[in-house]
């Protein structure tokens, strides 16, 4: 009985160290995707800017229905005005672009990604 005891117990000793190793590994997956939040503030901004009369940006952020409606936009008032409208979907991307970039990492996330802003 005393083998079968201490073998339980190894056992149980190597399954708890499993768990807690894969608890910490959640833990810090968690934490590095709290900080990736940055890198989609920055890519969302910078795409903004340079390719927003496309809609990138807001595909980026999930919102798709937001980006059919710039890209269609920006597509039809640049064939219907022989161009002459078609700005107005890249001027909202310089300025979304910039909103994105001034705003801190947690006033973006909040706003973007928890409260789902999706316009300005």
């Amino acid at each position: 009985m005393n083998e079968e005891n201490k073998e339980f117990e190894e056992n149980a000793k190597q399954a708890s160290d499993e768990v807690n190793s894969s608890a910490k590994e959640f833990s810090d997956g968690a934490k590095e995707a709290l900080n990736s939040q940055e890198n989609k503030k920055v890519l969302a901004g910078i795409l903004a800017i340079v390719l927003g009369g496309l809609g990138v940006h807001k595909f980026i952020l999930g919102y798709n229905k937001e980006g059919i409606i710039l890209l269609v936009v920006t597509v039809a008032l640049g064939i219907l005005t022989c161009g002459l409208l078609g700005w107005i979907g890249p001027v909202i991307g310089v300025i979304e672009g910039i909103i994105y970039l001034t705003k801190s990492d947690e006033e973006f996330y909040n706003t973007y990604q928890v409260g789902r802003k999706p316009w300005f």
